[in-house]
């Protein structure tokens, strides 16, 4: 007999119970507010191990005032939601709730926290520090999460929109004292999916004061990140702008130098190869490592050498990397 189940999917499962797009949507403010987790249909997906009511257990002693047993279960909720470099659709529900956990929780497990939050919201780029892998969101519509035939697309696009509903959770952040909670509060806001104006204006305004230089490439990064996506045409002129400025902070003008090789397609001019080359780049190597997009390039030490490299000397095919603004000279 014919098994009709798969018929028209995923298309047929939109806006159901299995679309976890619509079930994040679904959650009112004043329930995650309250961390009101009885409210919420875990029940509906698996996690990597096991199944999702499990997951509101680990929310609420991550929540908790026991430090140690809090880091336990951060640690399950990462091999929970984030397994070999996948994201799974519960991770979606887990979202608000991390986000405020990560605001009232143990200042020293923020960072972490914050980071599940980012990678949930993301394809994984393991190893592709290419000009069109770097700032990739997005995941292939084909691909579906095993326990749950759910394409993996519609998680990233749920835990985004989680974060774009919370973004006054995450601004506070970016003010933070800890510099690595910053950098990746830049990592999670660059994922938002809309009011790209007000995050983009918000990421502009701390990289204008900080002074962290791990953060500062992280936050340039991320504006680049939203001005691919979003096909803001001034972002090329403006990364340009900061590389090509000598008055700049050397991880500036690195950090921007990357941005821009992402934002267009023109080869590298000689003024560009020659400030990533140049060997007193090499000494920022281990410095601007722990910057979230460059941390999964390579975990030896070296993802912003390999970045470079894979940049400057890979031949970038018409088809792979589209110019996002629909041709025309680059700035």
């Amino acid at each position: 007999m014919h098994d009709d189940r798969w018929a028209d999917w995923p298309e047929r499962w939109v806006g159901t119970e299995c679309d976890v797009r619509a079930a994040v949507g679904a959650i009112p403010r004043e329930v995650k507010d309250g961390f009101r987790y009885d409210e919420i249909p875990w029940q509906r997906f698996r996690h990597f191990y096991g199944p999702g009511e499990e997951i509101p257990g680990l929310l609420a002693t991550l929540a908790s005032g026991d430090v140690e047993a809090a880091d336990r279960a951060l640690w399950r909720l990462w091999i929970s939601l984030h397994h070999q470099g996948s994201t799974i659709a519960v991770g979606a529900l887990a979202v608000p709730f991390l986000l405020r956990i990560a605001t009232t929780g143990h200042p020293g497990l923020r960072t972490r926290t914050l980071r599940l939050v980012a990678e949930i919201g993301r394809c994984q780029h393991i190893g592709d520090g290419s000009r069109e892998g770097l700032l990739q969101v997005a995941e292939e519509p084909s691909m579906i999460e095993g326990s749950t035939m759910c394409p993996v697309d519609w998680t990233i696009q749920a835990a985004r929109q989680a974060v774009t509903d919370d973004l006054h959770v995450l601004f506070p952040l970016l003010s933070d004292p800890d510099p690595e909670v910053r950098s990746v509060t830049a990592y999670v806001l660059a994922a938002a999916n809309g009011e790209i104006s007000n995050v983009s204006s918000a990421l502009q305004s701390r990289l204008a004061k900080d002074d962290d230089a791990v953060v500062r490439v992280s936050l340039i990064l991320a504006i680049a990140q939203l001005a691919r996506e979003h096909q803001d045409e001034h972002a090329p002129r403006w990364a340009r702008g900061l590389w090509s400025d000598p008055g700049r902070p050397p991880e500036v003008r690195i950090g921007a130098g990357l941005a821009w090789l992402c934002l267009v397609t023109d080869p590298a001019p000689d003024e560009l190869r020659a400030l990533l080359t140049d060997p007193g780049t090499r000494q920022y190597d281990g410095l601007l490592q722990p910057v979230p997009w460059l941390t999964w390039i390579d975990s030896t030490g070296v993802g912003l050498r390999s970045c470079i490299d894979e940049m400057l000397t890979a031949s970038i095919p018409e088809t792979a990397l589209a110019d996002p603004w629909g041709g025309g000279p680059s700035n």
